[in-house]
């Protein structure tokens, strides 16, 4: 019985990716309401991704050979399990390619990596208005996590912070 999902193709990143996934990340910002914040760049994205200290890991979905989405993830640590686990920070498909089973690959691809790799726990963040993620990653399982509040320092406020 064939199956009506059509086939993605998930690859790691390599360098001579960045041009699409700077494409990708900007097309986040766009959805997320978030330009303003945008300012990454191929330079930034090849020295943090690829250059000699790796910060984080890329993949790419490619359908018929195209790239319609990707996943950016890295490792992070859970004192309470003793184990490490894995934090996605972006997934993202293009619009025109939602809603065939791209994204739910894509995250089944870093679930598969976490467990490969022995981690305790895979977790992501999702903007509270973004009801159609939030739907989508109840479906899969995920339990939103209501009693914890994200903060954030970033641009002058790290700067003088780190120099308190």
């Amino acid at each position: 019985m064939a199956s009506s999902v059509p086939r993605l193709e998930i690859r790691s990143a390599t360098k001579s990716d960045v041009p699409v996934i700077l494409s990708f990340i900007k097309k986040l910002a766009d959805y997320e309401r978030l330009s303003h914040e945008m300012v990454a760049t191929e330079g930034m994205l090849r020295k943090t991704l690829f250059g000699r200290q790796r910060t984080a890991e890329v993949a790419i979905g490619y359908y018929k050979k195209e790239p319609v989405g990707f996943v950016l993830f890295f490792p992070n640590y859970s004192t309470f399990l003793g184990q490490p686990g894995l934090y996605i920070e972006d997934l993202f498909v293009d619009e025109s390619h939602r809603r065939r089973g791209f994204g739910r690959a894509l995250l089944l691809y870093v679930a598969r990596l976490a467990s490969e790799r022995g981690c305790g726990r895979l977790e992501w963040s999702v903007l509270d208005w973004n009801e159609p993620a939030i739907n989508f990653y109840k479906k899969l399982g995920a339990i939103p996590m209501s009693e914890w509040t994200v903060f954030r320092v970033t641009g002058e406020s790290l700067v003088r912070l780190a120099k308190a």
